[in-house]
């Protein structure tokens, strides 16, 4: 038992060592393993508070499920800001004591930190004007997706191959941003449609709004519409314009099944989709045009 006792005071000593020591302030390892467990506790508080705010308090009150993270996120900031502060002056660091290193690390944030500082005031920014809420369907930088996630530093965005793409924020801000459900999901589609010159315009105005009404995932308000959009080079160019809800998420799925039945039900009706064409003029000269089978034969000849 003495020498349990021993072991423990020797300990003790050890951990007062003094690390940094000046006229105010003395950090000891003791001081630096009691900061450690403080702020991981304090980190467990604000995640719970966090969840407790968003599935308890916050879900009583009439808020999106985007608002009420938002809520919750800021006061969990807030919770790890002061938290900070408190166990700081806990553990016994002066801070007045530290101006010289506040300063050099002023410099550093306004230098080497621009881009940390830029997207953490940006996700500030998010938070509080929610252009962009956890669900929506966005376009940015060339990412698409969905948004599961939105940090302090950074906004998650889920794309149609499950993978997880990590965009700063400071993105959605300097940024051109497209938000397919910032107002609703309802989003209209543009399918292009090429036919052959000679095809009656009436009848395919009338099949493409009947393939859109059959199709389940096509709203019928707002009702679908066709454009002819003008005289091509090969054929005559419509736009089917359809209104969709459920395959916002899935938009070449639904340009993939009215691409099919198009297709089918054009070449029942025996409406032909025009190819490529193109008119040779010859200013000068004679050109000679011959059989392919005719040539086949004159070149085995010539080999035998």
């Amino acid at each position: 038992m003495e020498n349990l006792k021993t072991v423990l005071l020797w300990l003790w000593d050890i951990l007062q060592w003094p690390i940094i020591e000046t006229a105010d302030t003395r950090v000891t390892p003791w001081a630096i393993l009691y900061f450690v467990v403080l702020v991981v506790v304090l980190l467990w508080f604000a995640r719970r508070t966090q969840r407790w705010l968003a599935e308890g308090p916050l879900l009583r009150v009439r808020m999106s499920e985007s608002a009420r993270y938002s809520v919750g996120a800021l006061i969990r900031y807030l919770i790890l800001l002061i938290g900070l502060l408190v166990i700081i002056q806990t553990v016994g660091i002066d801070l007045t004591t530290f101006n010289v290193l506040a300063g050099a690390i002023g410099i550093g944030v306004g230098f080497g930190l621009q881009n940390i500082v830029s997207n953490f005031i940006a996700g500030l920014i998010i938070m509080f004007e929610r252009p962009v809420k956890i669900g929506d369907r966005i376009v940015v930088g060339g990412v698409e997706g969905n948004v599961v996630n939105i940090g302090a530093r950074s906004t998650t965005v889920l794309d149609n191959d499950n993978i997880a793409v990590i965009v700063p924020n400071s993105k959605f801000i300097t940024d051109n941003v497209i938000n397919w459900k910032y107002n609703n999901n309802e989003v209209r589609f543009r399918i292009p449609v090429s036919v052959a010159y000679g095809s009656d315009a009436r009848q395919v105005e009338k099949l493409l709004l009947e393939i859109a009404g059959e199709e389940p995932d096509v709203l019928k308000l707002p009702s679908p519409a066709v454009r002819f959009i003008q005289f091509g080079d090969n054929g005559l160019l419509f736009e089917l314009r359809a209104w969709s809800s459920s395959l916002v998420d899935r938009k070449g799925k639904l340009i993939s099944q009215l691409n099919f039945l198009i297709y089918e039900r054009f070449t029942e009706e025996g409406i032909a989709f025009p190819f490529p064409q193109r008119d040779l003029h010859l200013r000068s000269g004679v050109l000679e045009v011959r059989n392919a089978t005719e040539v086949t034969e004159a070149l085995e000849g010539g080999s035998k």
